[in-house]
């Protein structure tokens, strides 16, 4: 399938059982209930499919499962988040030979590179797949940060077609613009910015927290992108409590306990990360339920 790159591609979650195991059943659930919401594509194993701590045979077979249970009805694109450029390299040939759609490509984990090597990175995976790829910038989480100028360096990668842009700036989207053109497609990467960026030209959404909410999620941007922004804001307003929540560094399980809420998912957690307790599980909970309660009319 050519990927369309516009409209709503949830960042998935990869569903577990209590025990850490991946729950591929409730998984295959999860991304019909996408479906059927409308989205335009999924992103797997991304940040919030918990990417980096699969293993490479749960990796392959999660993405698998969600080329299967899609069937070409939307494109299928898979994170890809390597700590080195062999192992990305060699998983996004994976990803080809399964039938992906597209990647959604990191920087290298763990290692900070210099803008030089980063750059590299980006040069060499595309040049050794022939699938189209979204570059995902987020120095708050990856400790990179890809400048507009230095996305222009790689207009002459033609496989490199899209950016994730999760900076946290918003003024980076017209940013990108002036350096780049129209030669990337851009994405909000940050759900409580979809507004915002979606104004000065994200033609698409990488969103989380579209998981628990796929229906709001979904009706916020096709009024976002029909220009009914006095019917968007009453939405985004709602929904921004909930939404700010996806810049957290425990994005995953407020994303999940979320799910666990609306009976779209699970809220279980690969280690490190655990479940929510106490105070901080009451506050997120408290927060979930309130946007569960004044759910608005679409």
């Amino acid at each position: 399938m050519q990927v369309s790159w516009t409209g709503v591609f949830p960042a998935v979650a990869t569903q577990m059982f209590e025990d850490g195991s991946i729950d591929f059943d409730m998984t295959a659930k999860q991304i019909e209930a996408l479906i059927d919401a409308g989205v335009d594509g999924l992103v797997m194993l991304g940040s919030v499919g918990e990417n980096t701590t699969l293993e490479m045979d749960e990796k392959i077979a999660v993405l698998k499962l969600a080329v299967e249970i899609t069937k070409g009805r939307i494109p299928v694109l898979s994170g890809v988040a390597e700590t080195t450029t062999a192992g990305a390299i060699k998983y996004a040939q994976k990803c080809e030979e399964l039938g992906a759609d597209g990647l959604m490509l990191l920087p290298g984990m763990i290692y900070t590179a210099d803008t030089r090597e980063n750059l590299a990175h980006f040069r060499a995976v595309a040049a050794k797949t022939s699938l189209p790829i979204m570059i995902y910038n987020n120095p708050g989480a990856y400790r990179i940060d890809i400048k507009p100028e230095e996305f222009n360096q790689l207009a002459d990668v033609e496989n490199l077609v899209a950016i994730k842009e999760s900076s946290g700036d918003p003024r980076r989207i017209t940013d990108i613009y002036n350096a780049c053109g129209d030669r990337f497609v851009l994405f909000c990467g940050m759900d409580d910015l979809v507004m915002e960026t979606q104004v000065l030209g994200a033609v698409g959404w990488i969103s989380g927290f579209t998981d628990a909410f796929p229906a709001e999620s979904v009706g916020l941007w096709k009024l976002l992108t029909e220009g009914k922004y006095a019917e968007a804001v009453k939405i985004y307003r709602w929904f921004t409590p909930v939404l700010h929540m996806d810049v957290h560094a425990k994005l995953v399980q407020y994303i999940k306990l979320a799910q666990a809420m609306t009976g779209v998912g699970k809220e279980y957690v690969r280690a490190p990360r655990l479940t929510l307790v106490g105070e901080e599980r009451e506050t997120i909970t408290a927060i979930i339920q309130k946007a569960i309660d004044t759910r608005p009319s679409l």
